[in-house]
């Protein structure tokens, strides 16, 4: 079942004179009724998000994406006729928008890299709290990743086991980063933020986040959650090395 509701109402200016924002535009994708119910409610409640649509299987949730201006898709993982991993590397390769954030359980290790692979901007627990919901949604829609560097360790920790162990040779776009671009790919991927990595190499963030903008964009990768993964793909970083 799909559904897609109106625009909300909106204007040049707010009552108090200051510029309308205009809300994140979500599409919410789950194969459970009642699920997407407790979701809407929970977004419809801040002033700042207004759910467009919803979907209940992964081919409906492409043609939403292809249908409405969303900026934010929250998508399930496990769901009838096409799964949320496939429909998001099919929404992801139409465009730009929108960000996937895919909801998971950790007992299903494969679904959660296999869904940032195919171009999710991160993933969360299904019974994750409202609070967390809502700040991963604004995270993706500002461009972050869902998942923070400091959580990347615990993260690797727990699904390194379901990554490849590494290629033997070099791909060739590695041979395009600088030294202190390869550098910073590496303590990107041992989860260090912005900051931890402007403090280690005596630079400033500003700089860091320059080297990160570069490494991304000369490998091809959308954020600095895939740079993880491409890293332990590609044999640059091990489980447990530090």
């Amino acid at each position: 079942m799909t559904g897609a509701s109106g625009p909300a109402s909106s204007g040049s200016a707010s009552a108090t004179g200051g510029p309308v924002v205009a809300p994140i535009r979500i599409i919410l994708v789950d194969d459970q009724e009642l699920v997407r119910a407790g979701f809407r409610m929970v977004l419809e409640a801040q002033p700042d998000m207004h759910v467009v649509g919803e979907a209940g299987d992964g081919l409906a949730a492409i043609d939403l994406a292809g249908r409405l201006h969303a900026d934010v898709m929250v998508m399930d993982a496990r769901m009838p006729r096409l799964d949320g991993v496939e429909a998001t590397r099919r929404i992801r390769q139409a465009g730009e928008r929108p960000r996937v954030l895919m909801l998971t359980t950790f007992d299903l290790d494969e679904y959660a890299f296999a869904a940032l692979k195919a171009g999710a901007s991160g993933f969360l627990l299904k019974d994750v709290p409202p609070e967390e919901l809502l700040f991963a949604i604004r995270a993706v829609h500002s461009g972050d990743s869902v998942v923070a560097p400091s959580t990347t360790r615990r993260l690797i920790d727990q699904f390194a086991a379901h990554l490849p162990s590494g290629q033997q040779d070099s791909p060739a776009e590695l041979e395009e980063l600088t030294e202190r671009e390869r550098e910073v790919l590496l303590h990107v991927a041992h989860g260090l933020s912005n900051q931890e990595i402007a403090r280690l190499l005596f630079l400033s963030e500003a700089t860091v986040k320059t080297h990160v903008g570069r490494v991304l964009g000369k490998l091809g990768l959308r954020d600095r959650v895939q740079a993880v993964v491409y890293a332990y793909e590609h044999g640059l970083v091990r489980a447990g090395q530090k």
